[in-house]
């Protein structure tokens, strides 16, 4: 099944499951900054439509309080948005990683990082 796409508050609510593991709604929200923090049953309605689209589900229930978890890893998640991302660009890489590097939000330690993956992935590859 592809994974589908997930809004900005979607990802949000999937960060505090990623990062915390299981929640109730009430927790859910207050993972929220106080400054942002969406309203109950905002979060209640997002986790449910998480819920029909598989990414979470319900594990138990504690008094009323129903318990999520996140289903999809966060790396698929955050591929799904890469990949969305590129599309926009037909694919080519270039014009997004000109961008980081101009903005500064590429460092040298991540170009780095990068030519290891690469140099490891290529080594599967032969070993094949």
């Amino acid at each position: 099944m592809a994974l589908p796409k997930l809004t900005r508050l979607e990802m949000q609510i999937m960060e505090a499951l990623w990062s915390k593991g299981a929640l109730a709604i009430r927790e859910i929200q207050e993972a929220f900054p106080e400054k942002d923090r969406p309203a109950y049953t905002t979060i209640q309605t997002t986790v449910y439509r998480l819920e029909s689209k598989k990414v979470l589900r319900r594990v138990k229930k504690i008094s009323n309080a129903h318990i999520f978890e996140a289903v999809v890893s966060r790396d698929a998640a955050q591929g799904r948005l890469i990949d969305d991302l590129l599309s926009l660009f037909g694919g080519r890489t270039q014009p997004v990683m000109a961008h980081l590097v101009e903005s500064g939000k590429l460092t040298l330690q991540d170009v780095e990082d990068a030519e290891e993956l690469l140099r490891r992935l290529a080594g599967k590859e032969g070993a094949q």
